[in-house]
């Protein structure tokens, strides 16, 4: 009796085991497969309840969203990256946190919302490799698993909008410094019709669907007057010839730093992405182009990833380490980045 016992016990520990291996093991999505959409530009994915995608992060999550706890938006603190499916996988995905989901008026959990106690710690979690506590940067190739939810015309891995540990999802290192991917190189007329209506193709082959949730570069375009210059700021860039297109400006440093020196006529390198702004159907417009930051280049909107000059005190990037950069330095003395400098 008790060797049956035994038995029992083994094969239910090694079952229990199995499953457990199963699930860490999920086979990965291509990212044009969860983003599939339908003709009115909701999703069409009807897979799993959790899925796991690989690619490489875009850009700085602090760069697309405030996540300062109690930051002063309805939502409070927030974190959001997309990250880009690679080789044939010609899509991209966006991951988004939020602190207070208590605060949408659809849910019916009032107080389902993040102490900023516990905002820090999802910061702190989601920010590093969980196996090697590695800051994750823009370039990593990660691997994600996590639930879903559709978001005006794209479809985001999130938590659902819940704080239970079982909604959590998980961004693991696959390779660090992998590589950021070329812009594709792309023209208003291949976002936009005669009409400078945005172009949308429910197969995703074309039009703004097909760069969705990936980095591409426009070249040649200008500034619609006036410029609402700086973080998080609103633009339009056209190409001369009655063709517009909405730019959203990121929360990188750049931004901050350094004015509108563009020339007349630049290029822009940023993430197609998709907002519709009211929320009503069809789901079929309102893209825009974001940008994570500038590095003041003036040819270029888009940030280098990297400074000339190898001077680690010249904060402002201006070539020469003076009173400037040391009042830059006064103006953040002492400041934390959420999530990042006060981790354990």
């Amino acid at each position: 009796m008790e060797m049956k016992r035994s038995i029992t016990n083994y094969v239910v520990c090694v079952l229990s085991i199995s499953a457990f291996l199963g699930v860490q093991e999920l086979a990965a999505l291509t990212h044009e497969e969860f983003q599939a959409v339908n003709a009115d530009g909701t999703s069409a994915f009807s897979g799993p309840d959790t899925v796991v995608l690989e690619g490489i992060i875009l850009h700085a999550p602090e760069h697309f969203v405030d996540p300062t706890p109690s930051a002063p938006v309805y939502m409070g603190g927030q974190w959001q990256i997309f990250i880009q499916g690679e080789d044939d996988d010609h899509a991209g995905t966006a991951l988004w946190m939020g602190q207070y989901y208590g605060k949408l008026p659809w849910l019916t959990h009032p107080d389902d919302s993040y102490s900023d106690e516990d905002w820090l710690g999802e910061l702190c979690r989601i920010n590093h490799d969980p196996n090697t506590g590695y800051l994750l940067r823009p370039g990593d190739r990660v691997r994600v698993t996590g639930k879903y939810l559709p978001y005006r015309g794209k479809l985001n891995i999130n938590e659902r909008h819940d704080i239970a540990p079982e909604n959590d999802f998980t961004i693991k290192l696959l390779k660090p410094a992998a590589g950021m991917p070329q812009p594709e190189v792309v023209t208003l007329d291949e976002l936009k019709d005669g009409n400078n209506n945005f172009i949308f193709d429910p197969t995703c082959n074309s039009g703004c669907e097909y760069y969705q949730g990936r980095r591409i570069r426009i070249n040649n375009v200008s500034f619609v007057k006036p410029v609402n210059w700086g973080p998080g700021a609103d633009l339009q860039i056209t190409n001369g010839g009655g063709k517009t297109f909405p730019v959203m400006l990121g929360f990188g440093a750049g931004f901050q730093l350094d004015s509108n020196d563009l020339s007349p006529a630049f290029d822009v390198i940023g993430i197609l992405d998709q907002e519709d702004e009211d929320g009503v159907l069809p789901f079929t417009g309102d893209y825009r182009l974001f940008v994570p930051d500038y590095d003041g280049n003036g040819l270029v909107l888009t940030d280098s990833g990297y400074r000339r000059g190898n001077l680690t005190g010249d904060v402002n990037r201006d070539g020469k380490v003076d009173l400037f950069d040391l009042a830059v330095m006064a103006n953040d003395w002492l400041k934390i980045a959420p999530g990042i400098g006060d981790c354990p």
